[in-house]
């Protein structure tokens, strides 16, 4: 299916078992991040509709691209939530599962049966992960939260931007992304004081969307509470921390260089690199004084050059330095490929399709994409239903006449 591809029952979570009362990306993403190092995953969709996250982004023809991707190393079953028969099916799933993963709304799971306390109840051991839009334990939890409302509170998009313009959201679904990562990790957590731990009683981690964020900028919080400041944009730099020149400059093809520097010396090298004075950076107090004066004169430095001059000049001197890349770049990068990750699947509609490998890569137990993404919901109903669940066959057709599935 893939370059390279391995064998799903050599991934490290091969047999770990995982189902998704999700859709779009907030949770869904967790999925996919486990599917690709083995796991089995259960996707469950809306009859009919099916998952949103199917007719999001830019098409070709009539096939959305984006759910070829966040769809993938996952099996999708249509269920109906709405329904008693449907929620009673849901917790069938959620006894088999391992992981539960939802980002449905609190007081939707607490309507339909099936919150942490209850699908704690139907297995006792289960590992669960909701992520909602506050968090299920805040006054808040029902209000909705998608993911820019969830960056928007968490401190990253007032200090992302210039000083002189508006608050920046980054170019992609930021929250929707980091918050199901950081979810993982909570997931692996608990697998292992689940295999370590003969008392285990299960794990809910109830993660707001905002707060993944809000953990990464690490130092906000303890900067306004001891010193008294609000940290603003600067630009390319990091608030709090002038003491170094970390910025994008614009060479003379009309590409864009990022420089980085953090420690004395490396601010020396690109001292050196224009012709500035290399003494009028050696202390701190000296940087802080001269950082402007240092970066307008690399800004016309690299305005002079093309980016492939920049990079040769700035790897002969020292200088951490790198050309900003579009994805156009990226397919075509040397570092990306040695490292795989780019890969290409046989898409039964599309043909080859190229789009990311797995990350992390783990050398002896290696991930890879086992199953492409579902071509349409319910894909997998019959295998999922009457193998998975071991439903009787006069009962699987009773709840597809009735629309439950």
């Amino acid at each position: 299916m893939t370059d390279g591809a391995a064998s799903p029952a050599k991934a490290t979570l091969h047999g770990l078992k995982v189902l998704e009362l999700a859709h779009l990306l907030a949770g869904p993403f967790a999925g996919t991040l486990l599917g690709d190092l083995g796991a089995d995953v259960i996707h469950v969709e809306a009859p009919g509709t099916g998952d949103p996250m199917r007719n999001m982004g830019l098409p070709k023809g009539d096939e959305y691209l984006w759910w070829r991707v966040t769809g993938r190393n996952k099996r999708s079953v249509t269920l109906d939530l709405r329904q008693n028969e449907g929620r009673d099916v849901a917790r069938k799933l959620a006894a088999w599962a391992d992981v539960v993963i939802t980002n449905l709304r609190p007081g939707t799971l607490d309507e339909w049966g099936l919150s942490w306390e209850d699908l704690h109840t139907v297995k006792p051991k289960l590992i669960m992960l909701q992520v909602s839009g506050y968090g299920a334990q805040a006054t808040k939890r029902n209000l909705p939260g998608y993911g820019k409302v969830g960056e928007a509170r968490s401190g990253i998009v007032h200090i992302s931007g210039f000083p002189d313009g508006p608050p920046v959201h980054a170019g992609f679904s930021h929250a929707d992304t980091v918050t199901p990562l950081m979810g993982v990790f909570g997931v692996m957590c608990a697998v292992y004081r689940k295999l370590t731990d003969p008392d285990f009683r299960g794990e809910w981690i109830d993660l707001g969307i905002d707060e993944s964020l809000y953990r990464l900028i690490e130092w906000q919080v303890v900067m306004y509470d001891q010193l008294g400041i609000v940290p603003e944009r600067v630009g390319n730099g990091i608030p709090g921390s002038p003491g170094g020149v970390v910025n994008a400059f614009k060479c003379s093809d009309g590409r864009w260089l990022t420089v980085t520097s953090g420690t004395i010396p490396s601010i020396q090298n690109i001292a050196a690199l224009v012709g500035e004075n290399v003494e009028e950076f050696s202390t701190r107090p000296l940087i802080i004084k001269n950082r402007e004066r240092l970066e307008a004169v690399l800004a016309d430095w690299a305005a002079q050059r093309t980016a492939d001059e920049c990079m040769e000049a700035t790897l002969a001197s020292g200088v951490v330095a790198t050309p900003v890349l579009d994805v156009s770049d990226i397919v075509a990068d040397e570092t990306f490929q040695e490292r795989g990750n780019i890969v290409t699947v046989d898409d039964p509609i599309l043909g080859p399709l190229r789009m990311q490998g797995v990350i992390p890569r783990l050398a002896n137990h290696t991930g890879g994409i086992f199953r492409q993404a579902p071509l349409v919901p319910g894909q997998d109903n019959d295998e999922v239903y009457l193998d998975v669940l071991g439903l009787g066959k006069d009962e699987y057709s009773k709840l597809k006449a009735h629309d439950v599935i």
